[in-house]
């Protein structure tokens, strides 16, 4: 009985009992399985037989399974949704590859930078799947709380194989005034938006406070994210990084370029396991793809 159960019930048969399943009759189980109906029949019977039990009540409204029929159709359920697991692998390119990679960011570089790039990146690798944080602390790539870091910082830390994209260069931006005439801006007079006391020693901050002392700010935030929102919102100026207002018709920049605010993009990842596929996948086209 049991040789016969196991040459009955392989992979193919449980296929077809899901299909009356879901069909409900046997013309529905051979159009879904792609059979005739007496293959159906015959593979319900041969199974029912080698079991000794039935498999399916009949009746005049078509196939009703039993408890033991419905927990075989589970199973197939099971078998079902590996295959199909197994035939997304076996179709993806010979190029792409899967995997969770977790990349630790800044808010501004995930919104201005990162975000724009990811789609032709799982458009590539659909079997690729990222897991993204965003806060102002640096990760601790040594002790693995992400396998790539983005940071714009002066001095990356040490242990890290890193890889300069460019220079964050910043400068005041203000909302756009209404009207076709754009008047001039007094930046020691303006309301400014800043990160003071979220983040005190920041670049902004200095500037502003060495080359316009007694310009204090109307609206205090905890990140330069939230400073650009501000200015879009229409509630000051601030100093934030160019790429934020690019494409962007809500803001005007009321200064250049702030060099003292430079500070280098850095493409960060773990010595040890930065040669890994999927890593070394998606920090090659962040390298490439990223633009300042």
């Amino acid at each position: 009985m049991n040789a016969s159960m196991q040459s009955t019930l392989g992979a193919a048969e449980l296929a077809l009992l899901l299909a009356l399943v879901r069909g409900g009759n046997l013309a529905a189980a051979a159009q879904l399985a792609g059979v005739d109906g007496s293959t159906v029949f015959r593979t319900v019977q041969r199974a029912e037989k080698a079991l000794g039990q039935r498999l399916f009540e009949r009746s005049r409204s078509g196939y009703q399974p039993t408890e033991l029929g419905q927990r075989l159709a589970h199973h197939a359920e099971r078998i079902e949704a590996e295959l199909e697991a197994a035939r997304a692998e076996a179709r993806l390119d010979a190029g792409a590859v899967s995997g969770v990679v977790r990349i630790a960011t800044a808010d501004t570089l995930l919104k201005g930078l990162l975000m724009p790039v990811l789609k032709p990146l799982h458009a590539a690798h659909p079997g690729l799947r990222l897991d993204i944080t965003a806060r102002n602390e640096l990760a601790n790539l040594t002790q693995r709380e992400a396998d790539i870091a983005l940071r714009a910082t002066a001095k990356p830390p040490p242990h890290v194989v890193g890889r300069e994209l460019g220079t964050v260069r910043n400068a005041v931006f203000a909302p756009r005034p209404a009207g076709r005439r754009a008047r001039v801006l007094d930046l020691s007079t303006a309301p400014w938006i800043s990160v003071d006391d979220a983040m005190p020693d920041h670049p902004s901050v200095r500037w502003r406070r060495k080359h316009f002392p007694r310009a204090e700010p109307v609206l205090c935030v905890n990140s330069v994210q939230a400073v650009f929102d501000a200015i879009v919102a229409g509630l000051g100026v601030g100093l934030v990084p160019v790429f934020l207002a690019r494409e962007r018709h809500d803001v005007v920049q009321a200064s250049e370029p702030v060099p003292e605010c430079d500070v280098q993009l850095w493409l960060l990842t773990h010595p040890e396991s930065r040669h890994l596929r999927r890593i070394a996948t998606v920090a090659s086209h962040l390298a490439e793809h990223i633009a300042l």
